[in-house]
């Protein structure tokens, strides 16, 4: 099983955005199951669950794990063929963004634009690797800053692009023979802060009339 996996067809698009198509590939990203055994976690007849598992079988996001007796009837157990899934804008591709239409460093939606653009080129290189049976360079750097200001966060933006651009200029050898162009995308975004769980938040006051 893959940790992750990009759908790039618009047709498994659609089919893992059905909601218990998604509880199903949930489900078995947890470990092979059957038909029966998944249909008393859904709450569905054994058939439908069948049909449910064939459609995401056709389009390559589960797969046979292996078969097993049970009384007179041989039980299939799937599996997905990923841990998560991430949809490529491929799948949308007359509407896809495209970075190259403006530029505009400070816009949140360009940003946007840029991280489907990721998306997209980073799963079309992951799908011709895996066909070449070949190993894909990338790397990331991931990271979190607290800025004490704006101010703070603005000068780290220009010392961030001045580095960055100076790395460019040193490394950068279009004339190279043999060489191989790489596109480096950085991003600096607000952190998103998940709400605290109901059990770990503080209990409220409580009035009370007199």
């Amino acid at each position: 099983m893959l940790d992750v996996t990009v759908i790039e067809d618009p047709e498994a698009a659609a089919v893992s955005l059905d909601p218990i198509r998604a509880r199903l590939l949930a489900e078995l990203a947890l470990g092979p199951a059957s038909a029966a055994m998944l249909a008393d976690k859904v709450g569905l007849p054994r058939q439908k669950v069948n049909y449910h598992l064939k459609a995401l079988e056709r389009h390559g996001l589960v797969e046979l794990a292996g078969e097993r007796r049970k009384g007179n009837v041989t039980e299939r157990l799937m599996r997905a063929t990923a841990a998560s899934y991430v949809i490529s804008p491929l799948a949308l591709a007359a509407v896809q963004p495209d970075p190259d239409r403006f530029r505009d460093q400070l816009s949140a939606r360009w940003l946007l634009a840029l991280g489907a653009r990721l998306v997209r080129d980073v799963g079309t290189l992951i799908t011709g690797a895996a066909k070449a049976r070949k190993r894909l360079a990338t790397f990331a750097l991931d990271g979190e800053v607290t800025f004490a200001s704006a101010a703070d966060r603005a000068a780290f933006v220009q010392e961030l692009t001045a580095g960055v651009s100076a790395l460019i200029r040193k490394y950068d050898a279009p004339d190279a023979e043999g060489g191989r162009g790489h596109r480096i995308v950085v991003a600096v975004h607000p952190t998103i802060t998940e709400p605290a769980p109901a059990a770990e938040r503080p209990a409220m006051p409580t009035s009370t009339k007199e």
